[in-house]
């Protein structure tokens, strides 16, 4: 990974960096991992590009003269929309909002976009209402239109990044650019938090799909493109006087090497990996004049990059002359040492312009301010963050545009999925997919019957993956896609336009015998640290449809696997299964592509020559960093004409239990290492439930079997009213840390059923170490559920958190109590996200 040819695309400074590689004190480094020190001289110097005129400058300046205190504490601050008004942004002078994975107009982030502009507008005019004297500072507002302007019902979804690095194809990325902005200028917003340009070197990270390639190379030959695409070419321009947005390239620094692969975790590696391997791609984007950096929330050799001051301050802003803001991720101050959400001077003296303060931007505007008045903030650091926060508006030319629904493509809704956009995102569905097999099967024939099966052929939520409507891109159906075409769909207009038909049958049956079945399988839809595995491999539910491959293959039909997936997996039982094996990646919302690629023309002949190879290693075992099956850059093609196939071995070479790490409790029985017990509301005179029907407490709770999903599948608890109370308990002895999970706005969901009136009201609490922590939150909404119906119950985890529980230390993440009769079932608890539940608790948060 460390040679000199990685290199070649990173742009013109990239020989600075082939140099230091061929320096023998330079590649010592690598041979112990240092500690957080970083050698700026050992970095390249790149070139930021004039973005601004004098006059510009001048303004800036000009503008930060004019300015309070308060003012200039208020712009380098982010708020969600979810937790801030256009009032608050009047009242404190916000610099800039953004719209979280699961925030919207009016707490819908299914809001129609009409409601977007319009929120937008409103921000802005808050923002422009100032007192006599005052410089009038126009908002800015960020979102992570990772995908295509991915919050937005109806709008373009692209393949993820990961999809995008097989189809080797810089050209294509710029188109996807910019009809990414837009269709982001149509709903009012004006930066986006893309690209992403981690380089993953272990797929269990759940963010592994947002980098293009494990390889430094192809990731920054893509870089300048997407850039490109989003921004315009750098010049003094005004951004957005064309149909262009800011654009962030993000994590800030090394995101993609956290030890096995775990997010917002330490990247245990030296300096010289850190800047030839995790360095490379930011020189083509500080060359290429991105607007903004995003810092990740993970660490280098123990040391958080929000608080990196020899990375952000001296090799980033000094050695690389990068000349734009640096932001935060989202509460990721929190996670600095001796910094809380609420209170971080530490990042500001690191370099840190602009925090990401969704929810605890208030306490964080209040305690900054304290801190630059006593001097704690030196003034010239505040200064020099806001003059980027005002040179990035100054750039965008927000100072001269008006309000949103005023500018260029703004409320032009019909442009949000046009057909010119999905063309675009079908041609890109294309060529990132990558054929790892066919025997003679493929491309398939004109007026044959095609069979479709598997539970991901027709769920366009799934194939799109995370950050689609939703954080996790999980809980939405196929309605909220208007215009999108799901993999089934595309199929059968391939097969009907080709004189044949297609029939849909996820568990494989047929009414007719086809004469070839597409069987389409994979990941579900996760985003960051929900994402994270163990080992590489499909949990034992989502391989079910390999047995369908298996079945059909014994009755003698040709088979076509098609995996919808962010990372590549071992899958051999499927490879062997299968005639013809093809990894689409998470195409998006055009379906179509994939049907493009699996057909013949009238002639017979391919429509489609593949063309994508893999951005990554394929792996033979489940194990991160064992053998190899396919390696980087492998992708057959019609042209090479079928191929003989010679068996796999089919043994994953780890553990496999199917266990999950964010589920406790599921199927009415605890999962590994984890034990339910009831006792009294104290803890005391406690019984481990392993078997039932049971008794505790003197027979005051009673515990039974009832079904859920299968036959026994949860628990029924009939509670006795006593002083003493009752709790039910899920603990371990070995402690969790939730604070990631906390901080990203989880929720513990109870999968319940009121079986009988609760005379008093629920309430809950957690254990750390095995020991109280927090006070106990009521929990009415037990009470009200819906009596004999099974509803899935969310309890934030920041409502714990508010109560004085310490999130890294959790032994017993949920603990239930009563002291009146009552009567409920539980079959499942786990970590899960806003869009997983039916009802939400309205406990006391932060």
């Amino acid at each position: 990974m460390l040679s000199k040819t990685i290199l070649l695309a990173a742009g013109s400074a990239a020989l600075a960096l082939s140099a230091q590689a061929a320096d023998p004190a330079a590649a010592s480094v690598a041979e112990d991992i240092p500690a957080a020190r970083v050698h700026p001289e050992r970095w390249p110097e790149v070139a930021f590009p004039t973005v601004l005129t004098e006059a510009g400058e001048a303004r800036v300046q000009a503008i930060l003269a004019r300015m309070t205190l308060e003012q200039k504490v208020g712009q380098i601050i982010q708020a969600d929309i979810a937790s801030v008004t256009p009032e608050d942004v009047r009242r404190y002078r916000l610099g800039s909002v953004l719209n979280g994975g699961n925030s919207g107009p009016g707490g819908d982030d299914l809001a129609p976009a009409q409601d977007w502009l319009a929120l937008a507008d409103a921000f802005y005019e808050a923002s422009m209402d100032v007192g006599p004297g005052e410089p009038a500072i126009p908002i800015v507002w960020g979102t992570d239109a990772v995908h295509g302007h991915s919050n937005i019902v109806g709008a373009t979804i692209f393949p993820h990044n990961v999809g995008l690095g097989a189809a080797r194809d810089p050209e294509l990325i710029e188109r996807i650019g910019k009809v990414t902005a837009v269709e982001i200028r149509v709903t009012g917003q004006e930066w986006t938090f893309a690209p992403t340009v981690a380089v993953p070197q272990d797929y269990r990270w759940g963010r592994a799909y947002e980098g293009y390639s494990s390889d430094p190379a192809l990731v920054a030959a893509y870089v300048g493109s997407m850039i490109r695409g989003l921004q315009g070419p750098p010049s003094t321009t005004p951004i957005l006087a064309g149909p262009h947005v800011a654009a962030s390239t993000k994590h800030y620094l090394a995101d993609g090497a956290t030890t096995d692969g775990k997010d917002q975790g330490d990247a245990a590696i030296s300096e010289l990996e850190l800047r030839l391997v995790h360095g490379a791609p930011y020189i083509p984007a500080i060359e290429s004049g991105v607007a903004t950096i995003m810092t990740s929330f993970s660490s280098w050799n123990g040391v958080k990059l929000s608080a990196h001051r020899g990375l952000v301050t001296d090799v980033l802003k000094g050695r690389m002359n990068y000349g734009g803001l640096v932001i935060t991720d989202w509460n990721a101050h929190g996670q600095v040492a001796g910094c809380s959400n609420a209170s971080c001077p530490r990042a500001v003296d690191a370099g840190i312009d602009m925090f990401m303060a969704p929810d605890s931007w208030r306490m964080l505007y209040d305690s900054t301010l304290a801190q630059v008045r006593d001097g704690t903030i030196a003034m010239e650091r505040l200064d020099d963050a806001v003059a980027r926060v005002l040179r990035l508006k100054q750039r965008l030319g927000l100072f001269d545009m008006g309000k949103p629904s005023q500018r260029a493509l703004s409320g032009e809704y019909e442009l949000l999925g046009a057909p010119d956009h999905r063309a675009v995102a079908r041609e890109a569905v294309r060529k990132s997919m990558v054929l790892l097999k066919n025997t003679g099967v493929l491309p398939l024939q004109p007026g044959g019957r095609i069979l479709v099966a598997g539970d991901a052929a027709h769920d366009i939520a799934r194939q799109s993956g995370g950050w689609t409507l939703s954080w996790q891109g999980t809980g939405l159906d196929n309605s909220l896609f208007p215009g999108a075409t799901s993999l089934w769909e595309g199929i059968e207009q391939a097969a009907t336009a080709s004189g044949g038909s297609a029939e849909l049958s996820p568990e494989g049956s047929f009414t007719e015998r086809p004469d070839a079945a597409i069987v389409v399988f994979g990941e579900t839809p996760y985003a960051e640290f929900q994402g994270d595995i163990a080992s590489l491999q499909l949990r034992p539910e989502l391989r079910r449809p390999i047995a369908t491959m298996q079945r059909l293959k014994q009755q003698g039909i040709p088979v076509v696997a098609v995996m919808i997936t962010g990372r590549p997996l071992y899958v051999n039982e499927a490879l062997n299964a299968a005639d013809a094996f093809v990894a689409a990646w998470l195409p998006g919302s055009e379906g179509g592509g994939v049907a493009d690629m699996l057909f013949a023309a009238a002639d017979g002949a391919p429509a489609h020559e593949f063309q994508g190879l893999l951005p990554t290693a394929w792996p033979a075992t489940a194990q991160h960093g064992g053998e190899t099956l396919f390696p980087f850059g492998y992708g057959l093609r019609y042209a090479h004409g079928p191929r003989a196939w010679t068996a796999l071995p089919e043994d994953s070479g780890v553990s496999d239990d199917g266990s999950d790490g964010g589920v406790f409790f599921d199927r009415g029985v605890p999962a590994s290492s984890w034990s339910l017990t009831v006792s009294r509301a104290d803890g005391t005179n406690a019984l481990r439930v392993t078997t039932v029907p049971a008794e505790a407490l003197g027979g005051r709770v009673r515990i039974a079997a009832t079904d859920h999903g299968v036959q026994e599948g949860a628990r029924s608890f009939a509670i006795a009213a006593h002083a003493q109370g009752a709790a039910i308990e899920l603990s371990t002895f070995d402690p969790i840390d939730l604070s990631r999970e906390t901080n990203g706005d989880m929720l513990l969901l109870a999968t319940v059923r009121r079986d009988a009136p609760i005379a008093r009201p629920l309430s809950m609490s957690v254990r750390c170490d095995g020991e109280p922590c927090g006070a106990a939150v009521p929990i009415a909404e037990f009470g009200e559920l819906a009596e004999g119906e099974w509803q899935i119950l969310g309890v934030p985890l920041k409502c714990f958190r508010a109560a004085g529980a310490d999130m890294t230390r959790i032994s017993s993440p949920f603990r239930l109590m009563a002291d009146g009769d009552a009567g409920l079932s539980i079959a499942r608890v786990a970590l899960g996200s806003l869009s997983d539940a039916d009802a939400i608790a309205d406990c006391p948060a932060e």
